[in-house]
């Protein structure tokens, strides 16, 4: 496939070792205990893909460089370029209300644009879980959502990470084209970048295709998990590909092939108002995350299927992409430690999340936080503990420790680890002054009662 004019050598990382990159790679995942692992590296001239393990634990299936592997949240990025396709065909308009392109929607939220779905201002809750959903048409299931009483702020005031703002978009997809979502982010994306289509629920795949993976804590092995996302949901995560493919992405999201126009990839990238993403990012586009990092800003995005891991990175300054996936759910642990050798390895610094906030002081009690906060059908619990310090329990589950600060952030504390983990950040209403919302791993919850 052709790439544009490569980035300076200045800029450009020095290329790795295969040998010693696949040697951290085989050991990281018998390390955390994954099966199977894809890592692609574009250093802006040179393509550097390895792979190794079993894609499937019980029947022993090699992993190979075209093994596929269900990329979860990764499908958004699809789903989004190929929106952008059609806005630059002038198809639709970014900042037209939905309700416009999908008028069987219940007319209460007429402020909600396409540019609102891409980036996760909405103000949408997440979206009914998928087992629920399962057998329920587009039209029920955004039907559940789309209503002013689960609303979590005006339209592009604020961020919440939303499956069902991508369903919806999967939605204006077939209605403006006269194909399924499939079908269109195929015959828009896929095939122009030569990457050979894969979807959950493929019953004669074109490609061999990966399992995710489980640990099963009482005999210590990993047994293959099922796909349990609603067909409904398929915008937002069915997507199959591998760590290849994903390069072959990332390299067209900064503007280096030209199967992708250039003023699609830069609108993809340009940084959305209000997109404050919390723990998953530093800010957020249309269908790609931001992150900073080193001085750099890299575009990507992560996604988790049943038992997967898998993400992606591109820096359009020097034209280097990372992607990898990994078949079990531990393998976002091994994606950490192998960008840290990628960082020796390399001398560049890849981003696996936000970047790090040093300045945020000691922890404080912030008494007024505690009560309950709604995102849809998922509750989230904020109450003091025995020692009146703040705990976070999740639609009932097991309260966790919530280290709060001043500027109204927080961190989860790991109890396995006693870890401090990202957690979110609390606020408030600029009327009252009073905290309305909690925002946890990029999804916010609306408060409906105190204490």
């Amino acid at each position: 496939m052709p790439y544009s004019t490569a980035a300076p050598a200045t800029d450009r990382p020095s290329t790795p070792s295969p040998d010693e990159l696949r040697s951290h790679l085989d050991s990281l995942a018998r390390i955390h205990r994954v099966p199977g692992a894809q890592l692609a590296v574009h250093t802006g001239t040179h393509l550097l893909s390895l792979h190794t393990g079993t894609a499937d634990a019980l029947a022993n299936t090699p992993f190979t460089a075209r093994t596929a592997v269900p990329l979860g949240s990764v499908t958004k990025v699809a789903t989004a370029t190929a929106v952008l396709l059609l806005a630059d065909d002038g198809d639709i308009d970014l900042d037209e209300p939905v309700s416009d392109l999908l008028p069987d929607l219940p007319g209460e939220l007429p402020d909600v644009t396409v540019r609102h779905l891409l980036s996760h201002t909405a103000g949408l809750p997440t979206g009914p879980d998928s087992d629920s959903a399962v057998g329920t048409t587009a039209a029920r299931y955004l039907s559940t959502v789309w209503t002013a009483r689960n609303a979590l702020f005006a339209p592009g005031t604020g961020f919440s990470y939303s499956n069902a703002g991508y369903v919806a978009a999967g939605r204006i997809l077939s209605e403006v084209t006269g194909m399924t979502w499939q079908e269109a982010v195929t015959a828009l994306v896929l095939e122009p970048l030569d990457i050979v289509p894969a979807f959950l629920g493929d019953t004669a795949p074109a490609r061999p295709l990966a399992s995710g993976h489980a640990l099963n804590t009482a005999t210590g092995l990993v047994r293959p998990a099922h796909q349990n996302l609603a067909p409904v949901e398929a915008p937002a995560g069915a997507l199959l590909a591998s760590a290849e493919d994903l390069v072959t992405l990332g390299r067209a999201l900064i503007g280096r092939s030209t199967a992708l126009p250039a003023a699609v990839a830069d609108r993809m990238r340009r940084p959305e108002p209000a997109a404050d993403a919390g723990a998953l990012a530093d800010s957020w586009g249309l269908g790609l995350a931001l992150f900073e990092q080193g001085g750099r800003t890299w575009w990507g995005h992560d996604g988790n299927a049943q038992g997967t891991s898998c993400h992606l990175r591109a820096d359009a300054d020097s034209g280097t992409v990372v992607a990898f996936t990994g078949n079990a759910g531990a393998a976002t642990a091994l994606w950490r430690d192998l960008a840290a050798e990628l960082t020796r390895v390399t001398g560049v610094r890849v981003p696996t999340g936000p970047s790090a906030d040093t300045r945020r002081g000691p922890a404080v009690t912030l008494p007024d936080c505690a009560g309950t906060y709604r995102n849809g059908g998922i509750e989230y619990k904020v109450k003091p503990d025995g020692d009146g310090k703040p705990t976070l329990s999740v639609d009932g589950d097991y309260p966790l420790p919530l280290v709060c600060y001043a500027d109204l952030s927080c961190d989860l504390v790991d109890p396995s680890t006693d870890r401090l983990e990202p957690g979110g950040r609390f606020h408030r209403d600029p009327v009252t002054g009073a905290i309305d919302r909690l925002q946890i791993s990029g999804r916010t919850a609306r408060r409906i009662s105190t204490g």
